[in-house]
């Protein structure tokens, strides 16, 4: 028996010494960040800049030498020679719903059948998932819980990457339904041959007749006096007809993105967003004359067809955003390399994007405005939550990308991950004489 004991508590200890570390305490006195380079995601920058905070809100965000401090009351940390920039924002995200793709019982993403609007992937947010700390590491602050699956996947939520459970991490509840359009044809991946193949989809046109009586019943549901009894798929599509919501649609190929922008339209869906858009430079003027914002998929990939430039996806939000098109990244359904997000800007600016900051407003203030919560993060200006990253260097550069402190609502965040635990580890092994 007194074996048994020693043993639980020997896996015990292990267990404890992998957990992720604990999340944040609230702010308990005013800080000051002193010195540094200050990216505010508006596209001004601040030399020598000074940014205070206080129960979690900004309070000022300045030139260090024009402001005089009361050192004696608040915290003050010298960042001298570094850079501060608002917590970045993943949209159309796995993280939090998906930890292990070949575990069956760790993927909470999908629900089975075709129509699903109630669905809400609020609730299935795992605050505990090993890959939220590593996009903390990198600048990731918030994350978008996506939901997958059928063609009306449910909706999704914005939430802080550090909580004790999604009651706590939660920004915006239900921020938007998440449609995937059936599009002329579908592209599948062969695991035999390794090669992708695209094939005719067949039920389209079943489809989108499916669709259409759907959103119309919804639209009447949404129009008409409070019903005798409650529809929960239709109540959880209300915001889309009053512009409380966005409906996100999965498109790639031009001619699906029209349609489904035109579907969307004469459906009465007021805000509607395209995800994905890998053709989207070639209906960027329409894209622009219907004022619908993109969220592109992964730029870190080879182009679609063989007669493209094989830079093409890199030049992809360039193109938009000269065309005045509102762009923002995103790593989509790869969740375990959102940590990356920020180099996806990176890229972004050395091929067409005008300048850095604006490459850093598409996983920043673009991304906040698109989601609906720019009047809460993506900035930093006084008055919004004291969200924010201090990096050695560049935060967009993968070699110069080195955060040393993060801050969520003012709760500085343990920059711990399980990268971190690996490389300490095996540096002891390797290391040893």
């Amino acid at each position: 028996m007194r074996h048994i004991l020693v043993t639980l508590l020997a896996l015990a200890s292990l267990t404890s010494f992998g957990q992720n570390p604990a999340p944040g305490r609230t702010q308990e006195r005013p800080i000051a960040l002193m010195g540094a380079t200050i990216h505010t995601g508006t596209g001004q920058v601040i030399q020598n800049g000074l940014i205070t905070f206080d129960k979690g809100i900004i309070t000022n965000v300045a030139d260090a030498s024009t402001v005089r401090l009361n050192t004696n009351e608040m915290q003050v940390i010298d960042v001298s020679g570094k850079h501060i920039y608002p917590g970045l924002i993943s949209p159309a995200s796995l993280v939090g719903m998906q930890e292990i793709a070949s575990v069956r019982a760790t993927v909470d993403s999908r629900e089975i059948g075709v129509l699903n609007p109630n669905i809400r992937s609020l609730i299935a947010y795992d605050s505990d998932s090993e890959i939220i700390p590593t996009i903390r590491n990198n600048g990731v602050l918030l994350t978008q819980a996506m939901p997958m699956g059928g063609t009306v996947s449910g909706s999704s939520s914005i939430l802080y990457a550090d909580g004790w459970n999604w009651e706590d991490a939660v920004l915006r509840k239900d921020d938007g339904l998440w449609l995937n359009w059936p599009g002329y044809y579908a592209r599948e991946f062969d695991f035999e041959t390794f090669q992708a193949a695209i094939r005719k989809n067949e039920r389209r046109d079943e489809a989108i007749r499916g669709l259409q009586a759907t959103f119309a019943e919804a639209k009447a549901y949404a129009d008409g006096a409070r019903p005798a009894s409650v529809n929960l798929r239709f109540e959880a599509m209300k915001g889309l007809f009053k512009g409380t919501q966005n409906l996100y649609v999965r498109a790639d190929y031009a001619k699906d993105i029209i349609e489904a922008v035109r579907f969307a339209k004469s459906a009465g869906v007021v805000k509607v967003v395209i995800v994905g858009a890998e053709d989207a430079n070639k209906v960027a003027g329409f894209l622009k004359e219907n004022n619908v914002p993109v969220i592109l998929s992964a730029l870190h990939r080879l182009p679609n067809r063989q007669d493209e430039p094989t830079d093409m996806p890199y030049r992809l939000p360039g193109i938009l955003q000269k065309a005045g098109v509102l762009v923002s990244l995103s790593y989509a359904e790869e969740w375990w390399r959102t940590r990356n997000l920020p180099f996806l800007a990176g890229t972004a600016a050395g091929f067409g994007v005008t300048d850095r900051e604006e490459a850093l407003k598409m996983i920043t203030s673009n991304t906040a405005k698109i989601l609906g919560i720019d009047g809460q993060v993506g900035t930093l200006e006084a008055g919004k939550h004291a969200t924010l990253v201090v990096s050695k260097g560049d935060l967009l550069d993968m070699r110069t990308n080195f955060v040393e402190h993060a801050f969520i609502q003012g709760r500085k965040v343990d920059l711990d991950d399980k990268h971190k635990r690996l490389y300490n580890k095996f540096k002891t092994k390797y290391g040893q004489k």
